[in-house]
């Protein structure tokens, strides 16, 4: 029977951590996430569970956790728990893209989104492209910028590019309609599953940049439009004019193509904003 959560992290993260005091951060899609205290730094836990419209977010924490053990010398845990799977990880501290772009969002901003904060985030995308893997949910939320120059690229449930265990493995499925390339979109309505792409992440990240400088989606739908009407604008849709000024008034449309191979590399991405600083 599925509900909708929260969840306390299980009886396992706690002995395995140890904390202090917890802070609910989200709950929602399957996943309850904490932010906890401990004696080694604050970590990240994630709690999944079957949500109402997937059974694979139960199993999405520990995916995860066996992705980042591949990528990262850092202390991940995981393990089991009766509704799904739970993970901890180093909490990562600062704001997301989305929010530290907000005051170029309003039609007065005087400034424009600073380059060196997009390069930033194309350079965590291409560290990852460079280790053999793929994200495939690219969006404004998962890159986190703190007080240094360094942008995290967190989420990593959905990624591909190396051996995940089998009994926490699932097929791809997309990822949030706002930020999936036209391929994506239209494999999913096909098949129901796609495969992601580095071209694709490229295209994810292209949105990101253009939502979060801009506000809008780079494709015009109603807010209530269901899942498949919003992967069919992706597919076949306009999109909007990609009004953001200076260099990235100019990469975003060629990172938005609509063919693979007519968008940039994620290392070329980084070596045009690097230009222009």
């Amino acid at each position: 029977m599925n509900s909708d959560g929260p969840y306390e992290p299980p009886e396992g993260a706690l002995n395995s951590l140890n904390p202090g005091p917890l802070s609910l951060v989200l709950n929602r899609r399957g996943s309850t996430v904490w932010e906890v205290k401990t004696e080694l730094g604050p970590y990240a836990v994630k709690v999944g569970y079957a949500s109402r419209t997937h059974a694979w977010t139960a199993l999405a924490p520990a995916r995860e956790a066996a992705i980042l053990r591949q990528l990262s010398r850092e202390r991940i845990l995981s393990g089991e728990w009766e509704r799904g799977t739970w993970s901890a990880q180093p909490w990562r501290k600062g704001d997301s893209l989305y929010e530290l772009w907000e005051p170029h969002r309003f039609e007065n901003a005087s400034t424009a989104p600073d380059v060196g904060e997009a390069l930033s985030c194309a350079v965590a995308l291409a560290a990852l492209h460079e280790k053999g893997w793929v994200h495939g949910d690219v969006q404004p939320a998962h890159f986190i910028l703190g007080r240094t120059a360094e942008s995290f690229l967190i989420d990593l449930a959905l990624a591909r590019g190396g051996a995940v265990p089998r009994g926490y493995d699932f097929p791809y499925r997309g990822c949030l309609v706002h930020y999936e390339a036209p391929e994506i979109s239209a494999s999913v309505l096909e098949s129901g599953t796609a495969t992601p792409t580095r071209e694709a992440d490229v295209y994810a990240l292209g949105a990101s940049l253009f939502i979060s400088a801009t506000g809008w989606r780079h494709v015009d739908y109603p807010d209530d439009a269901s899942r498949e009407d919003q992967r069919r604008a992706i597919v076949a849709g306009p999109h909007r004019p990609v009004d953001v000024p200076g260099v990235l008034g100019s990469l975003i449309p060629h990172m938005l193509s609509r063919s693979p191979t007519d968008r940039p590399s994620s290392a070329e991405v980084c070596e045009t904003l690097s230009a222009a600083l």
